[in-house]
C-alpha cells in the first residue's frame, strides 16, 4: 500500500475553500462537471449561512476530504424535503435544536483511514447542539455504516430528493456521538467574516 502523509483536520473557510471542495466532492461522489456548478453556487450560499462550520482534512496543503454543517432551520430547501418524512414516522421534532452535517466527503485514496470520523466528530462536537442529522444514499455504504457505529439511526427512509434517481435515508444522532473522544475540537472560521 502507498505511504501516504500525515493528514490534519483544520478550520477552513468554507467560501474560499468551495472549489478546492467541490473538487474532493466530484471525485467521491461521482459528480459531473454541471452538478459541481450548482453545488458551488450552492456551498457558496450556505457559507453565509449564520453559526456554519466547516473542516478540511489537509495532506501537505492538498485538500483531501472535508466537512461542513449548520444549525438546522425549517425553511431551508433540504429541511422542506424531509420535514413531511420525518414527521410521518414522528420524528418532526428531529428539524429544531440540531446540527445538519451538509456535506462529508474524502477522496477514495485517503478513505478508511478514520478521517471521515474524524471530520464529523469534530463538526459535531463544537456545534453546540444537542444532536446532528444528516442525509445519506439508502443503501448499505461505509458511509452509512460510519454514520451508524457512531450512534445514528434512520430517521426516515426513502426519501428522494428532486433532480435524484438514489433514495435517501435521513439519520440522526445525539451528540456527543458515540466513541467520541473529549476535547476541543478544531473552531471553524466563521464564514461571514472576510
Amino acid at each position: 500500500m502507498e505511504q501516504l502523509t500525515e493528514v490534519t483536520i483544520e478550520a477552513i473557510d468554507l467560501a474560499a475553500w468551495a472549489p478546492y471542495a467541490l473538487d474532493v466532492q466530484a471525485i467521491a461522489f461521482g459528480l459531473t462537471p454541471e452538478e459541481v456548478a450548482v453545488r458551488l453556487q450552492i456551498v457558496g450560499r450556505h457559507a453565509l449561512q449564520p453559526g456554519v462550520r466547516a473542516l478540511g482534512a489537509l495532506s501537505e496543503g492538498r485538500l483531501v476530504g472535508f466537512g461542513y454543517g449548520m444549525p438546522n432551520q425549517r425553511e431551508h430547501w433540504w429541511s422542506t424535503v424531509i420535514q413531511p418524512h420525518l414527521e410521518a414516522q414522528g420524528h418532526g421534532d428531529w428539524l429544531d435544536d440540531v446540527f445538519a452535517v451538509t456535506e462529508l466527503h474524502v477522496l477514495p485514496e485517503y478513505q478508511g483511514r478514520g478521517l471521515g470520523t474524524r471530520l464529523i466528530r469534530s463538526l459535531c462536537e463544537g456545534s453546540g447542539q444537542p444532536r446532528s442529522i444528516l442525509s445519506a444514499i439508502d443503501a448499505e455504504t461505509p458511509a452509512r455504516r460510519l454514520y451508524r457505529s457512531l450512534g445514528y439511526r434512520d430517521l426516515a427512509r426513502p426519501v428522494r430528493f428532486p433532480n435524484t434517481v438514489r433514495p435517501y435515508a435521513v439519520m440522526g444522532a445525539r451528540l456527543p456521538l458515540l466513541g467520541a473522544p473529549s476535547g476541543a475540537a478544531p473552531q471553524s472560521q466563521d464564514a461571514n467574516s472576510r
